[in-house]
């Protein structure tokens, strides 16, 4: 095992070896890992988990983090890839690294789960832009494998046919589980024989989705198949994400029940603040990260904790800023500060005095931190 390292939290790595390596169109591949009998239960998941890769990218260590498409039920680690500039550090992942070879593989990790409900009749809707299909994947075959009461649906956004990843698998599911899984793919710069299917996923689409495809519910006469729905997944990029995850509120889905991945830095909330705090100045902040001790003077609360720091230039984790990785995860030793959405922490954290310093307003003159939390 590697020896751990900071990256927002602490990471176990461990060696694992390339056993399939697929190039999947011409800016996407996938890698599958051997998983040794000897770290097994090191490498147990969840569906919609994924991993970090520790690799070299022109002489510097990099470490990304990658989604899982493979099921916990098929005893494999699946990662789907999306390389985004030649120069880039994946880019290098593709080019030095085949079948054979050895890399470092964080243990699993993220929230971007769902409780299995396999005695239940359920009702899962999602949507997925490009390599945001990844998660998805891991979702539905897990879904369709162990709940045999559930029906989902998939809508899946990409610029054209040529960019759409992974359909052999889900046009697979779909042959296989006809009766219980409907998949509509979307392309923004491609035209198609129906017009309902070009265009982004937004909002205007999801208002003609609910209209015309998740209207007439032959379970229930009297209701519609989006009244029904119970859980709704996104994944793609933060602009997507914000749209979707409001639309599908308005439309009467509670935020619990709305769950989203990033696959980007996006640096907006995706509800927009709906309260008011009073105005305080000159808040003193102390925290710990690493051990170390730090301490300044934030001007007022107008802006959320993470935020702060980042202007006057403090080491703070963080990845997405807008409440969803879990990268700036803290306790709160002393002060009162108002957690505005939270769709990583558990109920237990929170109990437990942990907040997000990305979605945290302070409301006292002085609050204390403390990120190392492992």
């Amino acid at each position: 095992m590697e020896q751990q390292i900071y990256k927002g939290k602490l990471i176990q790595f461990h060696w694992l070896k390339v056993a399939k390596k697929e190039e999947l169109t011409k800016n996407t591949f996938s890698l599958e890992f051997e998983i040794p009998e000897n770290l097994r239960d090191n490498f147990k998941f969840e569906a919609g988990q994924y991993v970090s890769v520790k690799f070299q990218s022109h002489g510097e260590e990099v470490i990304n983090d990658y989604s899982m498409t493979s099921a916990p039920y098929e005893g494999k680690i699946c990662l789907g890839i999306k390389v985004n500039s030649p120069e880039g550090a994946t880019s290098q992942l593709f080019q030095n690294y085949n079948e054979g070879d050895q890399l470092l593989v964080g243990e699993p990790a993220g929230r971007f789960t769902l409780g299995s409900k396999p005695s239940e009749f359920r009702t899962i809707v999602a949507f997925a832009g490009g390599i945001g299909i990844t998660p998805v994947l891991s979702h539905f075959k897990n879904i369709l494998h162990n709940e045999p009461r559930t029906r989902l649906f998939l809508f899946f956004g990409n610029k054209s046919s040529e960019e759409l990843i992974f359909r052999d698998q889900l046009d697979h599911l779909a042959r296989n589980y006809g009766d219980r899984l409907q998949i509509f793919y979307f392309f923004s710069q491609e035209k198609t024989v129906d017009q309902f299917f070009y265009g982004r996923l937004d909002e205007k689409k999801l208002n003609l989705i609910i209209n015309q495809i998740l209207h007439l519910d032959d379970t229930d006469e009297e209701s519609t198949i989006w009244d029904a729905v119970d859980e709704v997944l996104i994944c793609g990029k933060g602009e997507m994400i914000k749209t979707l995850a409001n639309a599908c509120y308005h439309h009467g889905i509670p935020k619990k029940n709305i769950h989203f991945e990033l696959f980007e830095e996006y640096n907006d909330d995706i509800y927009p603040v709906e309260k008011e705090f009073p105005l305080i100045e000159n808040i003193e902040v102390e925290f710990t990260m690493l051990g170390k001790k730090y301490a300044t003077i934030l001007p007022d609360n107008r802006d959320k904790i993470l935020q702060q720091l980042l202007i006057q230039k403090f080491p703070v984790p963080y990845s997405c800023k807008s409440g969803i990785c879990g990268s700036c995860e803290c306790s709160l030793e002393e002060g009162e500060v108002e957690l505005l959405e939270n769709e990583y922490l558990t109920e237990k954290e929170e109990g437990q005095g942990h907040i997000l310093a990305c979605m945290s307003i302070m409301k006292s003159k002085k609050i204390k931190l403390n990120f190392d939390l492992s």
